[in-house]
């Protein structure tokens, strides 16, 4: 009993998780020219690796500013910089998280 029990809450942890991500970042993204995974190709070319990515995206989340968005003037021109997050530090962890994972090319080429 204790076992299924377990497992319950585990999958409603890990779901509850992913609706993190598709929630709050999918729905605001699906009408830009730029897909979340070209977004996340930019962030990784300024940013390069994982802790830097992840670091960059929530800094920018929190802070919006052109000055240090990964996208052209042009399309900030044209669509603007977003708002401000309204998710906690734990919450935007566990989006970014999210995102990572979905989006990652290491140890996915070969």
């Amino acid at each position: 009993m204790k076992k299924v029990y377990v497992v319950m809450l585990l999958s409603v942890c890990i779901l509850s998780a992913t609706d993190i991500y598709e929630r709050n970042c999918v729905p605001c993204h699906k009408d830009l020219p730029t897909s979340l995974q070209q977004m996340f190709k930019k962030y990784l070319l300024v940013y390069s690796g994982e802790q830097n990515v992840k670091a960059g995206i929530k800094h920018y989340l929190k802070y919006p500013n052109k000055s240090i968005s990964v996208m052209s003037d042009l399309f900030i021109d044209n669509f603007g910089i977003k708002k401000k997050t309204m998710l906690n530090d734990e919450e935007l962890d566990r989006a970014v998280n999210i995102y990572w994972e979905k989006f990652k090319v290491f140890n996915k080429l070969k």
